[in-house]
């Protein structure tokens, strides 16, 4: 199961490079047909699903950048996907956001590493930092983890 979802994540990657759906061929904070189709899916150490979210794919500098500040809000199972060549450290931070989120971050392997709870920021100076460790970062409506018993350990599949 984990070999099929990293080669799922890697023809995403490779789609991405070539502008095919869900590359980075958009306008940040643009959703469209083709960034609606992708899913992820999040299972426990047992197979077990535990929920799944319809996400933009941001997989340029500039598209994770913007990330979610263009948005007015998610819906109860919509998020945002950071892509990167390999895994790494990241910090994110709400610039510039209107609504909360949780942040995952999800190692090469397919494991949720870190997840944080993320609060809208009273304004854009002395931003907190969300630290974690990933080769994809997965953004979700404040407190889905917690509504879905997602934990750190947990596997994430993602469909195009």
């Amino acid at each position: 199961m984990l070999g099929r979802t990293l080669a799922v994540v890697c023809l995403l990657v490779v789609a991405g490079c070539a502008g095919l759906p869900g590359g980075g061929a958009s306008t940040p904070g643009a959703t469209t047909a083709a960034q609606d189709a992708t899913q992820v899916f999040v299972e426990d150490e047992s197979g077990d699903p535990l929920g799944n979210v319809t996400v933009e794919v941001a997989d340029t500098q500039s598209e994770r950048y913007t990330g979610l500040s263009e948005h007015e809000s998610l819906g109860p199972n919509e998020g945002m996907l950071f892509v990167y060549d390999s895994e790494g450290s990241h910090t994110y931070v709400m610039r510039s956001m209107d609504f909360p989120i949780d942040i995952v971050y999800i190692g090469a392997n397919g494991r949720i590493t870190s997840i944080h709870h993320a609060e809208v920021e009273d304004d854009n100076e002395d931003l907190t930092g969300y630290d974690g460790v990933g080769k994809w970062v997965l953004e979700v409506p404040y407190n889905w983890t917690t509504e879905h018993d997602v934990e750190v350990g947990d596997r994430v599949r993602i469909e195009d």
